[in-house]
């Protein structure tokens, strides 16, 4: 009877112990997970107002943007136009001139005698193609290009700027080169190697690019691009990948945005900019499609935008909402008296290259359908915040080695284990010595 109490006690002793091993790696996997809540970024949905633009066609439409509410705004040029963009759930506005007729008016500009120091771009909102010169356009090539604007009808608008239109070298993870600053943009990846994806401008192919200026910290090679004409490159990373945090772009103060997708940009979106001389900044874009005329060539389809950007600034990531728009070309002005920047789309840059951008996980959509990637520009953000490469495990090991954090779980399971293998030793010390008593009765 005393030996089957012994047993049942054993018994009940091991699987107490079993249970506080499992308790206790449960409470330490509750606090690791435990990490404060980030804003989750939005699920890139379709453009309602591109859609309508492309469905409806150029001689009947003339753009689309977003307006204060984020709602799509369709440009129609007739009423049977207009009832179709209302049906769909967005607003139209009756223009005189359709996407056809711009066109036609930036082709006519692209095939003069190109000018340094101007760009031009079709402005939805107003109906207009915008030619802006800046401070390097002489007197007589401005005159030249009003008259050939004059020609073309009323609908193009001239424009002085103040500063020079000038590519941006540098930006938000600074690599240098002895072809320059740049900076990277977005890590992408064709399956088998990674890639930083940056400006065509900020090197030739064969530039070997360092994460400091000394030259110790090797990142990669550029291996092909393309500038001017488009404004793209990729830069292939010593080893093949990009590693962890590759899915983050820094925002500064060891902090980043994960990117979850990447999609158009539309008029009208609030979007962000990272760049390693004037750090995050915030703004909307205001065309799509512009052409620029930089020192080194012309440069069309890019992104306009009012976020300011400085020398230092150029390849940095364009973004919003954890979306992936755009790598920086080039603008004017500063980011004191504010200015014009202008990005390649990623889209088109991905398309050419045969990469893909290499992404976070992004949210399930809600249960009332997905959520639009443009969110009204006063409730837009960059996207969720976590901190840069490296970081993040560092941060993991600081919770682990926090008390408050995970103490208890750890001593749940410390007790655990010595009660197991205090049962264990019991059991051991009580069969040697039955064993022991056993044999020397036998020997007697």
């Amino acid at each position: 009877m005393r030996h089957a109490r012994r047993r049942i006690v054993r018994r009940v002793t091991r699987l107490a112990s079993v249970g506080g091993i499992v308790l206790g790696a449960a409470m330490v996997t509750q606090a690791v997970a435990s990490e404060p809540p980030v804003a989750s970024p939005r699920v890139l949905a379709e453009d309602t107002g591109a859609d309508l633009v492309e469905r409806l066609g150029a001689s009947r439409t003339a753009g689309s943007w977003i307006d204060d509410k984020g709602r799509p705004v369709v440009a129609v040029t007739d009423d049977k136009a207009a009832a179709e963009v209302r049906e769909a759930g967005a607003t139209p506005k009756l223009v005189r001139h359709s996407m056809r007729e711009l066109k036609s008016a930036t082709e006519t500009l692209r095939s003069a005698p190109t000018v340094t120091g101007t760009a031009w771009v079709v402005d939805y909102r107003s109906n207009e193609v915008v030619v802006r010169g800046d401070s390097t356009v002489s007197a007589g090539d401005w005159s030249e290009l009003t008259d050939l604007a004059d020609g073309i009808g009323g609908f193009v608008r001239m424009e002085r700027t103040e500063g020079t239109f000038t590519t941006r070298i540098n930006g938000a993870l600074p690599i240098l080169s002895t072809a320059g600053r740049c900076s990277a943009g977005f890590n992408v990846t064709n399956g088998e190697t990674d890639f930083i994806l940056t400006a065509g401008h900020c090197g030739p192919n064969g530039s070997v690019w360092f994460a400091d200026n000394r030259g110790n910290q090797p990142v990669g090679r550029t291996v092909t691009g393309s500038f001017p004409g488009n404004d793209y490159s990729l830069v292939e990373y010593t080893g093949g990948r990009a590693g962890d945090g590759a899915d983050v772009v820094a925002i500064g103060n060891g902090q980043g945005v994960r990117i979850t997708g990447v999609g158009q940009a539309s008029v009208g979106q609030r979007v962000f900019r990272s760049g390693s001389s004037s750090g995050l900044r915030d703004g909307e874009v205001t065309a799509l499609n512009a052409t620029v005329n930089y020192p080194e060539g012309t440069v069309s389809g890019l992104i306009e935008t009012n976020v300011c950007a400085e020398p230092g600034d150029s390849g940095g990531p364009l973004f919003s909402e954890g979306i992936a728009l755009g790598v920086t070309s080039g603008g004017s002005g500063d980011c004191q008296a504010g200015g014009t920047t202008f990005f390649q789309p990623v889209t088109q840059a991905l398309s050419a290259l045969g990469v893909q951008l290499i992404t976070s996980a992004a949210p399930a959509p809600s249960a009332s359908g997905t959520q639009s990637a443009v969110a009204p520009p006063q409730a837009a953000a960059p996207g969720a915040s976590t901190p840069i490469s490296g970081e993040a495990g560092r941060e993991l090991l600081a919770r682990l080695a926090d008390p408050k954090n995970v103490g208890p779980g750890l001593l749940v399971i410390g007790g655990s284990l010595i009660a197991l293998v205090a049962t264990r030793w019991i059991r051991t010390e009580q069969d040697r010595k039955a064993y022991q008593r056993y044999y020397s009765a036998t020997w007697g």
